[in-house]
């Protein structure tokens, strides 16, 4: 291979050369630029699908963290209550030293009340990435759909030029448009 390059040929590829021998042919020429646009635009809608894919992991990932850290604070409740149990307990064994023990429940009831509120703050925070993970999913699959109707548009272009058929030019359109729709969807995030 001196200096040539392997080059494939898409379906339209032939007629866009067939054109540019040939002259202007307007029709083909129409169809050439709309799939130009909707392939810009297509790209578009996959960045901004693989962007919401992305905050969604990160969103879920944040989640968990925040559950695993309420879940240690909770272990940490227990083991309070445990010993504040205990405390409790040696109060009624005779010989002990009572206020020393009462001052330790006394303690562990203050102490398990703020890690109560702690564990409980760290859930709710938990539960909001859980939801923001959620909401970036659905938005998500609204790009995707939305990049899925203007690949079948561009498909449609594509046959388009090769049959002329003008009814498919504008199925073409309207996929496009449908592409268009679920984007707005998208971006409004319904």
């Amino acid at each position: 291979m001196s200096g040539h390059g392997f080059h494939v040929h898409g379906p339209h590829d032939h007629e866009i050369e067939h054109v540019a021998q040939h002259g202007s042919d307007d029709f083909a020429s129409r169809i050439a630029v709309m799939t130009a646009i909707m392939a810009t635009v297509g790209a578009l809608f996959g960045y901004e699908g693989g962007a919401t894919q992305n905050d969604a992991a990160m969103f879920k990932n944040n989640a968990a963290i925040k559950k695993t850290e309420a879940s240690n604070q909770w272990n940490f409740y227990q083991s309070k209550s445990n010993k504040q149990n205990l405390a409790e307990l040696a109060l009624v064994i005779p010989g002990t030293d009572t206020e020393k023990y009462k001052a330790d429940v006394a303690r562990y009831k203050v102490e398990k009340e703020e890690i109560k509120k702690k564990a409980e703050e760290l859930e709710a925070e938990s539960l909001k990435w859980e939801s923001a993970s959620e909401n970036a999913l659905h938005q998500h699959h609204r790009w995707a759909q939305a990049m899925t109707a203007v690949q079948i548009a561009i498909s449609l272009a594509a046959i388009t030029l090769l049959t002329k058929k003008k009814w498919l030019q504008f199925t073409s359109y309207g996929a496009a448009g449908i592409g268009v729709v679920l984007a707005g969807l998208a971006w409004l995030h319904i």
